[in-house]
């Protein structure tokens, strides 16, 4: 790392890898990064606007190290900037009205999950015959026969939900250990498969209107 003037500031900076915000809302050093820097300057920078977003953004918007450095220079022009962690940011653009809808949909959607994944369970016991299979393996252990051997199936019917919930590792909102589980897990590497996209797909976006700026100063030249 290079060496600063005494009397030279030096930013330490680190980007966060995702942030949320509402739509609308500018975006300022002090949401998108965590900064060390000399206390009389600590609050000016994280007043910094990095970008203010507007419709033609989307719900995405990257900030990369490039464009902090940029704005931290206008300034305070003779900083030393180092950085650590991330190269970019990438910034989620969040309706408020639009979250607080999603809120009424809360008990419709879960009621639907509930039906549903009940009929799976119980079109999969009636695929395999599970009823019959209580059925014989009552009659092998007890040598009656009985149309309906609840004390195979109550038990068997506790197992299956006792399972489920040792499986996700989850019993409400309660955990029962750190370790994450499948569904965490699958969700986590879904996040990180956006994440990458968003950042190609911005970055693809961002050489093409330099393209286009290029080309545009050439055909003013006289």
């Amino acid at each position: 790392m290079a060496s600063a003037a005494p009397d030279t500031p030096t930013l330490y900076i680190r980007l966060r890898k995702r942030v949320r915000m509402a739509k609308g809302t500018p975006i300022l050093l002090g949401r998108v990064a965590q900064i060390l820097i000399e206390p009389e300057w600590e609050e000016p920078l994280k007043r910094i606007v990095l970008h203010t977003p507007n419709e033609t953004d989307g719900n995405y918007v990257v900030i990369d190290m490039m464009t902090v450095v940029r704005k931290v220079k206008e300034l305070i022009p003779h900083v030393t900037v180092e950085h650590f962690g991330e190269p970019q940011t990438v910034v989620e653009l969040k309706d408020a009205s639009a979250s607080a809808g999603s809120r009424f949909l809360l008990v419709p959607v879960w009621l639907l999950l509930f039906v549903g994944s009940g009929l799976a369970i119980m079109n999969f016991h009636t695929d395999v015959s599970m009823q019959e299979v209580h059925r014989k393996l009552f009659w092998m252990i007890t040598g009656r026969r009985d149309a309906h051997p609840l004390i195979m199936q109550i038990p068997y019917s506790l197992g299956v939900g006792a399972g489920m919930v040792i499986f996700f590792n989850r019993l409400f909102r309660k955990k029962f250990n750190e370790e994450p589980n499948p569904l965490e897990v699958e969700m986590f590497m879904y996040e990180e498969s956006v994440h990458q996209y968003v950042v190609t797909d911005e970055y693809e976006k961002m050489q093409k209107q330099d393209g286009q700026r290029l080309d545009e100063s050439r055909r003013d030249r006289p």
